[in-house]
C-alpha cells in the first residue's frame, strides 16, 4: 500500500516544515519531498491546512477503567481506592476488560493517540483489543506480591509475555507488571528481576507516587521506594516508572543514572491531590520523561493533549520560571521519548526510514490564527477535536474525524451496558 499525504505541513524537530509531499509505502515513510510525482499511489490524502506530526504516547493508563469514569469522584487516593476502585475491579469480568479497553481506544485515537502502555488484569481481551483496532501497545499484567498466590501472579505475567510480546508485527509489546513497591516485597520483585532478565522485558511499575506510600515505604525497609527499588535492583532492567511524584535530587540521579522511563500524569495527580512531580529537575538531569493520563477513573479522560498544555503550564507555574518546560519540550515528551519508553524503535519523529506513525491536525480553524507560531499553536491552544487523521504502521486508523477500524457506536452501547451492570452488582 502506497499512500501520499500532499500539501501538508510537518513538524521536524521545533520547526513546522510547509508544503511537503509524504510518501508512506506500507509501514514505512519512504520519501519526504516537495515532488508529487511517484509511481502507483493507492491512495491521497489532502494534506492542506494540516500539520503532520508524530502520533502522541500515553505512558501509563488503566484503559478498561472507563467503565468507572465518574463514579467516585473527588476524593483521597487510598480511599478512593480501597473503598470504591477495588471493590468494583474485584467484580471486573474479561468481557467488561474488553469492552471497557476497546472504548479507552476509541476515545485514544480519536485524540491523536498512536501509542499507550497499560498495567490491568484481563490483558488477554485488552490486547485482542489492541489487535483490532491497530493502535500500538505495551501492555502488563498487574501482579500483586502479597496476596499469597505470588508464584501464579508471575507465572500469569509471564505466560501474557510468551503469548503476546512482538504479536501483531510488533505492535503489541510486554513488560512485566509488578504493581508498586507497598504490593509487591523485595522477595516478590527479585522472582521478576530475574523473569525480566531471562525474558528480555522491560518492567512497568508505579513508584512514589504518594506521600503516605513513601512514608509508609521508608517505616518498613528504611529506605524510600526509588531506593529500594535501587537497592533490589530492578533498575538493571529497563523500568518505566509511573508518577514518580515524591522524589529528592539524589534519586533524580539514580533515576537518570539507571535510565529509568518516568511517566508523568500531571493531570491525575492533580486530581487526586497526590502532588506535583519535579520535572524540571528530572529534565535538567537527563531524565527521559514521558507523558500519560492514568486511568479514565482519576482524570478523567484519556486526552493526551490536555497533559501536553499542562505539562508546559503547570510546571512554569510551580517553579515561577516562565520558560520552564517550553512547548518543543512538551510535544517530544508526548512523541518521541514516549516512543523510545515504551520501547518502539523508529518511530517518535516523522523521518525517511521511519515507521509511519503519525497525526494530522486540521489548523483551519479559529484558535491557530493568526499563525505567528505553529508549535506554539499545538501545545497551548489544540485540542483532540482538531486531529483529522490517524495514521499507525502505514495503516488509517481515523480519517476526516471517522474511525475506520471500530464499531464506535456498538463499542459505546456495551460498555455503557457493562458499566451499569456493574454497580448492579454492589
Amino acid at each position: 500500500m502506497r499512500i501520499l499525504i500532499e500539501d501538508v505541513n510537518i513538524l521536524i524537530d521545533d520547526k513546522i516544515v510547509e508544503n511537503k509531499n509524504i510518501l508512506i509505502e506500507n509501514d514505512i515513510i519512504k520519501q519526504i519531498s516537495d515532488s508529487k510525482s511517484f509511481e502507483r499511489i493507492d491512495y491521497i490524502i489532502d494534506g492542506k491546512n494540516k500539520i503532520a506530526l508524530p502520533g502522541l504516547v500515553n505512558t501509563h493508563t488503566h484503559l478498561a477503567m472507563t467503565l468507572f469514569r465518574g463514579f467516585a469522584d473527588d476524593l483521597p487516593l487510598e480511599e478512593w481506592l480501597e473503598e470504591k476502585i477495588w471493590p468494583q475491579e474485584a467484580k471486573l469480568t474479561a468481557d467488561d476488560v474488553y469492552w471497557g479497553s476497546l472504548l479507552g481506544i476509541c476515545e485514544m485515537i480519536r485524540g491523536g493517540t498512536i501509542a499507550f502502555s497499560d498495567m490491568y488484569f484481563f490483558m488477554d481481551e485488552m490486547a485482542k483489543a489492541v489487535a483490532e483496532s491497530g493502535i500500538k501497545a505495551s501492555l502488563s499484567v498487574g501482579m500483586i506480591g502479597i496476596a499469597g498466590d505470588e508464584n501464579e501472579t508471575l507465572n500469569r505475567g509471564v505466560s501474557f509475555a510468551k503469548n503476546w510480546h512482538n504479536a501483531e508485527d510488533g505492535r503489541i509489546r510486554v513488560m512485566l507488571g509488578p504493581h508498586a513497591p507497598y504490593t509487591c516485597p523485595p522477595s516478590f520483585l527479585e522472582k521478576v528481576i530475574d523473569k525480566a532478565i531471562e525474558m528480555s522485558l522491560g518492567i512497568h511499575t508505579h513508584l512514589s507516587e504518594t506521600y503516605l506510600e513513601v512514608e509508609n515505604i521508608k517505616n518498613m525497609y528504611g529506605l524510600t521506594p526509588i531506593r529500594l527499588m535501587d537497592r533490589v535492583g530492578l533498575f538493571n532492567v529497563p523500568v518505566l516508572a509511573a508518577h514518580c511524584v515524591f522524589v529528592d535530587d539524589e534519586e533524580i540521579e539514580i533515576l537518570s543514572e539507571k535510565g529509568v522511563g518516568v511517566a508523568h500524569n500531571p493531570q491525575s495527580n492533580l486530581k487526586l491531590a497526590s502532588g506535583v512531580a519535579p520535572v524540571k529537575k528530572m529534565l535538567e538531569k537527563g531524565v527521559k520523561v514521558g507523558l500519560g493520563t492514568d486511568g479514565p477513573a482519576s482524570n478523567n479522560n484519556l486526552d493526551m493533549w490536555e497533559e501536553i498544555r499542562l505539562v508546559a503550564t503547570l510546571h512554569k507555574g510551580v517553579e515561577r520560571d516562565p520558560i520552564c518546560v517550553p512547548a518543543r519540550d512538551a510535544l517530544i515528551m508526548a512523541t518521541k521519548n514516549g516512543m523510545e519508553i515504551l520501547g518502539f524503535e523508529n518511530s517518535g519523529i516523522i523521518k525517511e526510514g521511519y515507521k509511519a506513525d503519525l497525526i494530522l491536525v486540521d489548523v483551519n480553524k479559529p484558535h491557530f490564527y493568526p499563525r505567528h507560531n505553529l508549535v506554539s499553536h499545538l501545545v497551548y491552544s489544540a485540542s483532540s477535536s482538531d486531529v483529522d487523521t490517524v495514521i499507525v504502521d502505514g495503516r488509517i486508523l481515523m480519517e476526516k474525524r471517522e474511525l475506520k477500524t471500530l464499531d464506535e457506536e456498538k463499542i459505546m452501547y456495551e460498555a455503557e451496558k457493562r458499566a451499569f451492570e456493574l454497580i448492579k452488582k454492589s
